[in-house]
């Protein structure tokens, strides 16, 4: 097979097996929790860990693949996936779960940037789109098939396997990346911002895992505490040390630039539905339905179906209606179909459930499309490997924060009914808190002017159009 095939392949298998990991969990976390013999809520951790892994870690990936070569990084975030994948099936704690999967996270942290990194410097430029289409659709196919598989594996076999299956497919993956891939290095070597990696590192890991565990009784809270106002030093001590070097390990520069403030703010605030979802959804068709982790895994998945669906049209709505429109408008309907979960019960048909998930999906990912494009509508040329860094870390704290928020408003609801165990209902306080949170996200919006990333989307200015009606 021809090199510029297979390298997009090798690196969309990894990719396919590290978006995958991150849903395929979802629909297990209660057979988990029985099994480690804790508190379903109290497995956030494992999510919000991986996810904080990869935001630690993301920033390092370019400047290590220039430095140690692209496919030696390549290979070892492979190795250390599968390591992490390893410590998760032979955990018999939640600590120890907890600790796989941070080290999962530190792979996978390094695969995704350095994958593309990969294709951008080994396929000329006039097949690049092409092999692009290899590295996109891991990310629309593994959350619609991790649910369910997570979901079979659980039912039929162990939740153990939906770890190990990661193993068999690491190794070919690593074997292939040896003989295929180009160990591709930089020309230039710019020098490594160690200090503010460390400090942005703590900050982000303080501040995040703090919330993550407040409320579970997990930690004193004296060490919530610290680790809550620590984080928030460390990430002040870095604005400072930012400010006085010419290449920090983030550049929040880059927030001068009204659409890249846009995606990332708006984005992180309104992709706290999509962290709360993936999370919240299974606990509550498991433990408040009574379904199997395989029947939720199925009709979870009809979110990401739906995601799936819009790509086709998602092209054709923003040259349409603009950047901006679709921002503002979409928020909305998104929150509003995110809101709508707080109304299942019991009596709810499936067919219902699968169907407002899948209209969900379909406009979440129109969203989800827009803003990641719009982030590098002003962003030049030379600065654009920073501005991924960044993107990548707020998409990943996103995450993470929406179901730290999602599991906290469950908390408060059991805590304030205090009429037992965890039951259905307490799932529709923390639906409707994180539906709108989601919708306050329009207020970033309405700040993008109405040309935002009109190049981008093929589409006239708003000035040229009305030009253009007038004439004809």
């Amino acid at each position: 097979m021809r090199r510029d095939r297979i390298v997009p392949l090798i690196v969309a298998v990894a990719l396919f097996m590290e978006n995958m990991d991150s849903t395929i969990i979802a629909t297990s976390l209660p057979a988990i929790a029985a099994d480690l013999q804790t508190n379903p809520l109290a497995l956030k951790l494992a999510i919000t860990s991986y996810l904080l892994s990869l935001a630690v870690f993301i920033p390092a990936s370019g400047w290590t693949a220039d430095r140690f070569g692209a496919r030696t990084v390549f290979r070892a975030a492979i190795a250390v996936f599968i390591v992490g994948s390893i410590g998760c099936a032979l955990s018999t704690s939640l600590g120890d779960f907890v600790v796989a999967r941070i080290i999962q996270g530190m792979g996978g942290a390094m695969m995704t940037p350095v994958g593309r990194l990969v294709l951008v410097r080994s396929i000329p430029k006039r097949e690049l789109v092409g092999a692009m289409v290899w590295v996109t659709t891991p990310a629309l196919i593994g959350p619609v098939i991790g649910p369910p598989v997570g979901g079979f594996i659980t039912t039929f076999a162990s939740w153990h396997w939906i770890f190990l299956i990661n193993v068999p497919i690491g190794l070919i993956g690593i074997v292939l990346a040896s003989r295929y891939i180009p160990d591709i290095r930089a020309d230039r070597r710019e020098p490594f911002d160690l200090s503010g990696m460390i400090l942005i590192g703590l900050g982000i890991a303080g501040v995040a895992f703090g919330f993550s565990v407040l409320g579970l009784n997990y930690l004193p809270w004296t060490v919530v505490t610290t680790l809550i106002a620590g984080g928030a030093c460390f990430i002040a001590a870095y604005l400072v040390h930012a400010r006085r070097i010419d290449n920090p390990a983030l550049d929040l520069t880059l927030f001068r630039l009204p659409t890249f403030f846009a995606s990332v703010a708006g984005g992180f605030v309104f992709r706290l539905g999509l962290g709360a979802l993936p999370f919240l959804l299974p606990l509550l068709l498991q433990i408040g339905f009574g379904m199997t982790p395989f029947q939720s895994g199925m009709i979870t998945f009809a979110t990401a179906l739906g995601a799936m669906g819009m790509k086709w049209a998602t092209t054709k709505f923003l040259r349409r209606f603009g950047f901006r429109n679709i921002l503002i408008v979409n928020s909305l309907i998104s929150a509003v179909f995110l809101g709508v979960c707080a109304t299942f019960t019991s009596a709810t048909p499936v067919a219902v459930m699968v169907t407002m998930l899948f209209v969900g999906g379909f406009f979440r990912s129109l969203q989800f499309t827009a803003i990641n494009t719009i982030a590098y509508a002003e962003v030049e040329p030379h600065r654009v490997s920073r501005a991924t860094a960044l993107v990548s870390v707020a998409q990943q704290l996103a995450v993470s924060s929406g179901v730290a928020v999602g599991a906290l408003a469950v908390e408060l609801s059991v805590r304030f009914r205090d009429t037992g165990p965890l039951s259905a209902a307490d799932f529709s306080p923390a639906f409707l808190t994180v539906a709108a949170i989601s919708a306050t996200s329009i207020f970033i919006f309405m700040r993008l002017s109405p040309d935002a990333g009109a190049e981008m989307a093929n589409r006239l200015p708003a000035d040229d159009e009305t030009t253009d009606r007038r004439e004809a």
